[in-house]
């Protein structure tokens, strides 16, 4: 019988040595290829409306599935206010390694966008042989985000206080404020990807809501712009938030991905 999502208990992992060990969660669904791999946003968590929408269309489809927290996030260890995308891309490259096995099709929102860009390139980079890409589906992506969409929005006493104190806790409408440190920004720099062209190869699929208040549009354009021309789709849902979570937005999240495979 095949286990829902709200009662399969997540397998951990063990990423980091000393210092920087971290415990991660991890959700792994059996299934035929290609296999779904999930990238959640910034202080999101596996169990949101999108990830489980996708464990809930892979055990339909009888698709294998993988879906994770990153530290500081979710069932994982670690602090949020440690964490960095760095140190997240540093998880994502360790369950991905782990947990899939031949084609992927990775789907990554908001931050999870930049996650799977950047995995693109360190599966290339790497030589993974266990599991490649069969595509990326992007929601909302906030490639550069640190930088582009948080710095240099920031006022300048917030940027002070990023600077002297090593944190500023940024009001959000989802929750309860949450850290922003100084390790984040500088670190973040180290990943930046749309000064230049983005080569992934595979076939991308965007989805970007109009009404966005978090990752405007425009930035949607940005990285399309960076990417080859060949297979990259960009839909623009007029009406659509940064959340993406309506049953319509889940329908055409699952459409893309069974575009792709």
């Amino acid at each position: 019988m095949t286990q829902t999502a709200a009662a399969q208990e997540p397998a951990f992992i063990d990423v980091g040595e000393g210092a920087t060990h971290r415990r991660i969660a991890v959700r792994a669904r059996d299934g035929r290829p290609p296999g779904l791999f999930w990238l959640g946003g910034f202080n999101s968590d596996m169990r949101g409306t999108k990830a489980l929408g996708l464990d809930a269309w892979a055990a339909e489809h009888g698709r294998a599935c993988v879906r994770f927290d990153y530290s500081g996030h979710g069932e994982s260890g670690g602090s949020f206010a440690e964490g960095t995308i760095g140190r997240w891309l540093e998880e994502s490259v360790a369950v991905f390694e782990r947990f899939c096995r031949g084609p992927q099709v990775v789907i990554g929102s908001s931050m999870g966008g930049w996650m799977a860009l950047l995995l693109a390139r360190e599966i290339a980079k790497r030589r993974i042989e266990s599991a490649s890409l069969a595509g990326l589906v992007l929601i909302a992506p906030a490639p550069d985000f640190t930088e582009a969409l948080m710095w240099k929005s920031f006022a300048p006493e917030v940027r002070e206080e990023i600077m002297t104190k090593g944190v500023w806790h940024r009001p959000s409408q989802y929750g309860d404020p949450y850290p922003i440190t100084r390790a984040l920004i500088e670190e973040g720099r180290n990943h930046l990807l749309l000064g230049a062209a983005i080569e992934v190869g595979c076939p991308v699929r965007i989805l970007q809501g109009a009404q966005d208040p978090d990752v405007p549009w425009q930035h949607a354009f940005a990285l399309a712009e960076r990417l080859p021309a060949e297979d990259v789709v960009l839909t623009m849902i007029q009406d659509g938030d940064h959340r993406l979570s309506r049953p319509q937005d889940i329908a055409r999240i699952m459409a893309a991905v069974a575009e792709i495979g």
